[in-house]
């Protein structure tokens, strides 16, 4: 496996943890409740920013994410798109890299 297909896993998995640790603690802190994560998201314009910011980001990667995918049909590139939404483009993003840099297997042969 190249070099940099390993360091975009490893993003990948920092790309979970790091923000988990946070979402988690979060819920510890305020009870399961999305809507309320929702509104600490927005609590003030600095906040705000960032989320309209990762969410153009997000739209862009899972529009750059199908394009690809159908073009190479390279099908695990979709796996990319729920790591983006359910924990964010700091996985999503690196995932996609990753699995984008496995060998592809010329069109019209088994594999």
């Amino acid at each position: 496996m190249p070099v940099t297909r390993l360091l975009f896993f490893a993003l990948a998995i920092l790309g979970t943890i790091l923000p988990m640790r946070y979402f988690l603690a979060w819920f510890d802190e305020n009870g399961f409740t999305l809507m309320g994560m929702v509104e600490a998201w927005h609590a003030n314009a600095a906040t705000s920013g960032l989320v309209w910011d990762l969410t153009i980001a997000a739209a862009a990667l899972t529009l750059w994410v199908l394009i690809e995918v159908v073009r190479s049909r390279n099908w695990w590139g979709l796996l990319a798109i729920p790591a983006t939404f359910c924990i964010g483009v700091s996985c999503g993003l690196p995932l996609y890299l990753a699995v984008r840099r496995a060998p592809l297997t010329p069109r019209g042969t088994p594999g």
